[in-house]
């Protein structure tokens, strides 16, 4: 088994849990974090015997992510969410690294996708994900959302070339449903001013930039809509931050 746990956040995660948790059987330890879920996710992950399952409310992604890894009994951290799958090539390449260092963060390739098609435009690809990591060297930040692993003075980034497949969207509704979530996240922790105007003038910009300059034109329908979809939710979470900061 390789020596490295698999920490994992879930909420209602069923769809795509089972094939993740298949693609990490030959770690030893793999932390669920569940915040809730009336699906049958817990069922899933009960099925493998690698799997620690832990309940707690929702307080974050960055603090429910470091929660995680508090209670892995590993030093060599992967953090994967439920709708990332490690393809066998990738697997193959994290066994065969050395792990000495604890100062080295490993990123990973991951490919987006929609309805199941891999996306490269829109600022969907390349997608670089640092997720392999020592927790006694470092850990998330502890953002509600957007959380990121901190990069110490000492930190050496090392890109791993196979590809991390990632299912986060396969409709239009899992979309607003996330842009919906996200946004009101956004606006809660943010200590930024905003206004109509910069609502407007920031999505519009998000559009050109997903839609013309990151070539969301070449990938057609699908293109189209994750740059509205983009933009709206630049638009929304500036305008949720306004109306919060009205209150």
């Amino acid at each position: 088994m390789v020596k490295i746990s698999v920490t994992i956040l879930t909420k209602n995660s069923q769809k795509y849990l089972k094939k993740c948790l298949e693609s990490l059987k030959e770690f030893d330890e793999i932390i669920i974090l569940d915040n809730g879920s009336t699906d049958k996710t817990i069922e899933i992950a009960k099925s493998f015997k690698n799997t620690k399952i832990i309940q707690h409310d929702f307080i974050g992604f960055g603090p429910l992510k470091n929660l995680a890894i508090k209670k892995a009994k590993n030093e060599w951290i992967l953090s994967i969410d439920s709708d990332e799958i490690l393809s066998k090539k990738l697997l193959n390449e994290i066994k065969k690294l050395n792990l000495e260092n604890k100062n080295y963060l490993y990123r990973l390739n991951r490919i987006n996708h929609y309805r199941n098609k891999p996306i490269k435009c829109c600022g969907w690809y390349p997608d670089k994900v640092i997720r392999l990591f020592n927790k006694n060297h470092t850990n998330f930040t502890d953002n509600l959302v957007h959380e990121t692993i901190i990069i110490q003075k000492n930190s050496k980034l090392i890109d791993l070339k196979e590809e991390l497949l990632h299912f986060p969207f396969d409709s239009v509704e899992s979309l607003i449903e996330k842009m919906q979530k996200y946004s009101t996240l956004y606006a809660k922790e943010s200590n930024k001013k905003s206004t109509p105007l910069k609502a407007f003038f920031r999505a519009t910009f998000a559009f050109f930039k997903n839609y013309i300059l990151q070539k969301g034109f070449l990938y057609g329908t699908e293109g189209l809509l994750i740059s509205i979809s983009n933009a709206n939710g630049v638009f929304y979470k500036y305008m949720k931050l306004y109306e919060r900061n009205k209150v």
